[in-house]
């Protein structure tokens, strides 16, 4: 199992399989993080990776569509769209 950090929320940590949408653990979990559509359509859920961004998956287009380059450099992910591999920690 890997650990997510929800730092908005108290820094909240659940545990999840490898593999996870980090928006469905924060769905499942309560974990916070703030959503509309869930599909990569609207890019409400923007959210840092404060820790652990090598333990996430290849930037998709569709997040490109909402992050700028500099975004993606700090860290941000859309979290309808991240996959997470390993522990993390997370702000939005």
């Amino acid at each position: 199992m890997i650990r997510i950090t929800f730092l908005n929320s108290d820094g909240k940590v659940v545990e999840a399989p490898p593999n996870s949408n980090l928006l469905r653990v924060s769905l499942k979990e309560k974990g916070g993080i703030p959503f509309k559509c869930g599909g990569g359509l609207c890019g409400t859920c923007k959210c840092r990776i404060e820790q652990g961004m090598a333990h996430t998956d290849a930037v998709k287009p569709k997040e490109r569509r909402h992050l700028s380059d500099a975004q993606l450099a700090e860290g941000y992910r859309m979290a309808c769209q991240t996959f997470v591999n390993g522990d993390i920690a997370v702000s939005w």
